[in-house]
């Protein structure tokens, strides 16, 4: 594309203000729809190999084929949740007859 088409023929705005061309919008989409889906126990080994150290966060994530900023996210909200049930906000129901005596 040269640069006097593009200012002849700019990229239709969709509703939502984006300016993208058709092939962009291509892209987004094909991204969108092949993003790995992380189930819990992937974040959860994840995270800790991250907590481990054995392997930088950079080494880590590229091994793993995720952002950094992924990883710390789920770092994040991981280390958050756990505060969360030690400090006994969330419910934990034990089968009954099954209580720990400690």
């Amino acid at each position: 594309m040269n640069l006097k088409s593009s200012f002849q023929n700019p990229p239709q705005s969709s509703a939502n203000g984006d300016r993208q061309s058709p092939s962009e919008r291509l892209v987004c989409d094909i991204r969108r729809t092949t993003r790995k889906q992380y189930s819990a126990e992937e974040k959860t080994r994840i995270v800790l190999d991250g907590l481990r150290g054995e392997f930088s966060i950079a080494e880590l994530c590229c091994r793993e084929g995720i952002a950094e900023s992924l990883c710390y996210s789920w770092s994040k909200e991981f280390l958050e949740a756990g505060k969360r049930r030690l400090a006994g906000d969330t419910a934990r129901s034990a089968p009954v007859g099954h209580a720990h005596a400690g």
